[in-house]
């Protein structure tokens, strides 16, 4: 059968097996390993089959999957985000909108320990949805600041994308968390400035708080001192050449339960569910990782990246021209499918594009991080918007995407940017030791 013929079918497939509800790990491992023994052999098909999931699984370059995540389940089980938010909410508490400025820090703050979008905006909510409707924000400000600021968990390092990318496109993965600090610190200053002008232009929307001394300001930073120390340790380890990413991943899990203890909040069964919900987010992810490997090797097998190469260098477009032309087919998937569905489906495809035509593969991977953010907060998927959606059942989904859209704005704004300015993501990893 022919390669073309193979590729319709199980494209297909696989995208009539996720709109069934199958889980995309396997979903990507039927329909890849249904393709390979369609082009191979059934034996030679299974045979591959089995080394990839043996040669993942048994990986050394992936145990940083898990330690990040240990490290984020071990913050959020020691009440790290509770402590972050109460101590900028003393500092910004008093300024328009501040409780919303507070959240966005936090966050921000959190995701530097954390690596998960969908844990930072589920950890936040907890703590910064009910000052919110005590002090009588504006529902669609207050949801909408939770989950653009959940976003931050997947650009500021830690980032399990980050990791995921790096692996799958054999990029720096140190490369690629330095990269993703200055326009993380960016994307922050942006949803600030977006809440400010807000509360500004409308105080109703996001009224002020009290105001704190200089001794509850002092007191309020050091109960966080521990989580900033742990965040320098980490990425200034990264940075200096001092750890590699997996050994701050190691310190950066052991730092975080010792927070957790030293704060008396890290209890025997929160440590032990803080363990299982490690257990279980690995097993997922590595679940999606070996099917999108699998999948990986059939669009391979069917040179389906040089089809998809050849058709855009025919469209007679600047290199930039089809940059653009990428991000604007991820910024539409993004609004059908699942983000760790849409890395894992289109890099194979597109990486080999960016890579031909010259571009940076950590800058690639920095605006790769900002599209998966907005995916994460736009209709129709926008998880973040569903995790925030739990956790208040009087306001509806309708007013949340109302009140993600104005940092939407932002971070297409950060997108162009960072397109436009390279060095803004490159210049600390060409500094790096």
């Amino acid at each position: 059968m022919e390669p073309g013929t193979v590729a319709l079918i199980f494209i297909g497939g696989l995208a009539v097996l996720l709109a069934g509800g199958m889980h995309i790990g396997f979903a990507m491992a039927l329909a890849g390993l249904g393709g390979t023994m369609m082009l191979l052999s059934p034996e030679a098909a299974l045979s591959l089959f089995g080394l990839t999931v043996f040669e993942t699984a048994l990986s050394f370059e992936f145990i940083v999957i898990p330690l990040f995540v240990l490290m984020g389940q071990f913050a959020t089980a020691g009440g790290l985000s509770q402590d972050l938010y109460k101590a900028f909410n003393v500092w910004l508490g008093n300024l328009p909108g501040g409780l919303g400025l507070a959240t966005i820090g936090s966050c921000g703050a959190f995701a530097a320990i954390c690596g998960s979008s969908l844990a930072t905006a589920a950890a936040m909510s907890k703590v910064a949805l009910p000052e919110m409707q005590r002090y009588k924000y504006d529902p669609r400000l207050a949801t909408g600041s939770i989950a653009a600021g959940g976003t931050l968990g997947i650009l500021i390092p830690p980032s399990v994308i980050m990791v995921l990318y790096g692996i799958l496109t054999e990029t720096n993965v140190a490369d690629l968390f330095i990269a993703g600090i200055i326009p993380g610190v960016l994307l922050v200053v942006f949803f600030m400035a977006t809440i400010w002008l807000l509360a500004n232009f409308n105080p109703s929307l996001g009224p002020r708080g009290p105001k704190s001394s200089i001794k509850e300001k002092i007191a309020a930073f050091r109960r966080v001192w521990g989580t900033l120390l742990l965040f320098i340790i980490v990425l200034g380890g990264i940075y200096t050449g001092i750890f590699t990413p997996t050994e701050a991943a190691g310190i950066g899990a052991f730092g975080a339960l010792g927070l957790g203890i030293l704060a008396g909040k890290m209890t025997k069964a929160s440590c032990v569910q803080a363990l299982l919900d490690s257990v279980d987010t690995t097993a997922m992810v590595f679940t999606i990782l070996i099917g999108a490997i699998v999948f990986k090797n059939l669009i391979a097998l069917l040179r389906f990246p040089e089809m998809i190469e050849s058709w855009m260098l025919d469209l007679s477009l600047s290199p930039m021209g089809i940059l653009v032309v990428i991000l604007i087919i991820y910024i539409l998937l993004g609004a059908i499918l699942d983000t760790m569905a849409m890395i894992l489906l289109t890099l194979p495809v597109f990486f080999p594009i960016i890579s031909t035509l010259g571009f940076d593969p950590v800058w690639f991977g920095v605006l790769m991080v900002i599209v998966i953010e907005l995916a994460l907060i736009t209709p129709p998927m926008g998880i973040n918007v569903f995790v925030i959606k739990g956790m208040v059942s009087d306001v509806s989904l309708g007013q949340i995407y109302i009140g993600v859209i104005p940092f939407v704005i932002a971070q297409i704004i950060l997108l162009i940017i960072i397109v436009l300015f390279p060095d803004l993501a490159l210049w600390l990893p060409n500094t790096a030791v």
